[in-house]
C-alpha cells in the first residue's frame, strides 16, 4: 500500500500516485481535497515504502514496520500529540516506545516528527494497512 504513497521534497503533505505522464508523475493529495498536480523529474519524489529507519544493530527497519508498531501501540488511532507543538523530550519518548532500538545518533527529532505527522495523516484519511499482506503461496 505504501508503494503508491509519495513524499515530495519541498511540498507539504503526502501524495498518491495516480498515473505516469510524459516525463512526469500525476499525483493527488491524500487529504480530502484530492487535488491533482504533476511531479516532475526535478522534484525529489520518494515512495514511503522505500524509507527506512536506522537501528542500533546496524540494520534498518522499514517505515511500514514503524507505522505498524505505532498502530499497535495506539490501537489504530492517530497519535494524541501534535508533531509540531510537542516537546522534544515527548517526541523522543514516543519514538523510543514504538521503535526501542532506533539509532539515537542518526535519527533526528525532525525525522521523528515527520514519521508521527505522516502516520496521523494516513490514519486520518483511512489508510491503515501499511505492510503488504503475504499471500498463502508466499508464506509456503
Amino acid at each position: 500500500m505504501l508503494k503508491t504513497i509519495l513524499a515530495i521534497s519541498g511540498k507539504p503533505g503526502l501524495y498518491r500516485l495516480v498515473s505516469r505522464g510524459n516525463k512526469n508523475l500525476i499525483v493527488e493529495t491524500v487529504d480530502a481535497a484530492k487535488k491533482r498536480l504533476p511531479a516532475f523529474g526535478a522534484d525529489k519524489v520518494v515512495s514511503l515504502a522505500d524509507i527506512s529507519i536506522y537501528t542500533n544493530d546496524d540494520s534498518e527497519v522499514s517505515l511500514a514496520s514503524v507505522f505498524e508498531s505505532i498502530k499497535k501501540n495506539y490501537d489504530g488511532k492517530p497519535v494524541n500529540m501534535s508533531p509540531k507543538k510537542a516537546e522534544q523530550d515527548d517526541v523522543i519518548a514516543f519514538f523510543a516506545k514504538v521503535l526501542p532500538n532506533y539509532d539515537t545518533d542518526r535519527v533526528r527529532v525532525s525525522d521523528m516528527r515527520k514519521v508521527m505527522s505522516w502516520y496521523n495523516m494516513l490514519v486520518e484519511y483511512g489508510i491503515t494497512e501499511f505492510e503488504e499482506q503475504k499471500s498463502a503461496e508466499e508464506s509456503k
